[in-house]
């Protein structure tokens, strides 16, 4: 009965030395309240900081996305090939992202910040009437050499200049990118570039110049600018102008033009080559095939006309062939038996001498 209690008291032993550590002398006068800050190790408090996990976002498909020469040129399969023929086309890549095209710090003028840098830009009315914007709009994002290479160049150097001289306050200075812009050069009647547009009046009066009517040396632009030479110009005034009597006409193309942009900008640039040439092919081989003949009025009556004709001659040939059956008969021998007297060699004629002889 002894030994069966001493697993209890065991028990008992052990519950008290856990919890002894609990037990407080109290409080006493004078000592100061202490905040009991024990937990117990059995219970999980789970930490402030953790967070559920997320689910990564799943980014939408779009096919420029998945048909990128980018990521084409950089994928492991093309990477191990030009590893091949001795060429690192990841640094390529890469050095080709990241080159600059042109001078960042001139402000880069789109369809969703025309308005609101041009447009509605805060002026007073003084501010307004001396505001000038100097817009170059250039192809060298798409070829980086040629006339609006040099155009750019000449443009930023302008640019350098006038912001060491502080000279130009009221002139503000913005690209436009043609390959990636379509409302404003629409509005504008703008088909080619690259162009030079001073433009004042909130965008209601533009000016346009081409580089061949420039001298492209350096601070040329910069001394026109200060001189405002370009008063002298008379601004575009044809009626589909900003103010002219057609100038909705301009607004509806630049509307549906964007929107035919925005669906095409999807398919990558490689593509959209290979299709604009299988399509131009097409149209050139449509138009250029052979025309069929046009069918000449009353050539089938003759036609018909004529096989009737040969069968009648051939018919009335053969009557009268049985008709005059014998006389042809006839006549056909006795041309035969004077073409053989006449085809028998003459006899000779005998000279006198033989004559004599034969006496």
């Amino acid at each position: 009965m002894k030994l069966s209690l001493l697993p209890h008291f065991g028990l008992l032993a052990l519950v008290g030395s856990s919890t002894a550590q609990y037990i407080s002398e109290g409080w006493t006068p004078g000592q100061k309240v202490q905040e009991e800050t024990a937990t117990l190790a059995s219970v999980y408090q789970p930490s402030e900081t953790a967070s559920p996990a997320q689910a990564p976002t799943a980014t939408p498909f779009s096919l420029s996305s998945l048909l990128d020469i980018n990521k084409l040129l950089t994928s492991e399969p093309a990477v191990s090939l030009f590893d091949k023929l001795g060429i690192n086309i990841t640094e390529r890549v890469k050095a080709a992202s990241e080159a600059k095209l042109w001078d960042d710090r001139v402000v880069l003028i789109t369809d969703d910040n025309y308005k609101d840098l041009i447009v509605n830009e805060p002026l007073t009315e003084e501010e307004e009437k001396k505001r000038v914007w100097v817009i170059v709009i250039s192809v060298t994002s798409a070829r980086n050499e040629g006339v609006s290479r040099l155009l750019d160049d000449f443009f930023d150097a302008s640019y350098d200049k006038s912001i060491e001289e502080g000279d130009l306050p009221d002139v503000r200075w913005g690209r436009i990118d043609y390959l990636n812009v379509t409302a404003i050069t629409t509005k504008w009647n703008v088909w080619q570039a690259p162009y030079l547009v001073i433009l004042t009046d909130r965008g209601q009066t533009l000016r346009f110049y081409r580089p061949y009517q420039m001298r492209l040396k350096d601070d040329a632009l910069r001394a026109y600018l200060k001189a405002e030479g370009w008063k002298q110009i008379p601004p575009w005034s044809s009626s589909f102008a900003p103010g002219g009597r057609n100038e909705y006409i301009m607004v509806f193309l630049a509307i549906w033009f964007t929107k035919l942009y925005n669906v095409l900008v999807l398919i990558p640039k490689w593509l959209m080559f290979i299709l604009s040439g299988g399509l131009a092919s097409l149209i050139l081989s449509l138009m250029h095939r052979p025309s069929k003949k046009a069918a000449v009025p009353g050539s089938a009556t003759t036609s018909s006309a004529q096989p009737a004709t040969a069968v009648s001659s051939s018919s009335s040939s053969k009557t009268s062939g049985i008709k005059s059956g014998k006389a042809v008969g006839s006549s056909s021998i006795a041309n035969t038996d004077g073409e053989q007297d006449a085809s028998a060699s003459p006899a000779k004629r005998s000279s006198a001498r033989q004559r004599k002889n034969k006496k």
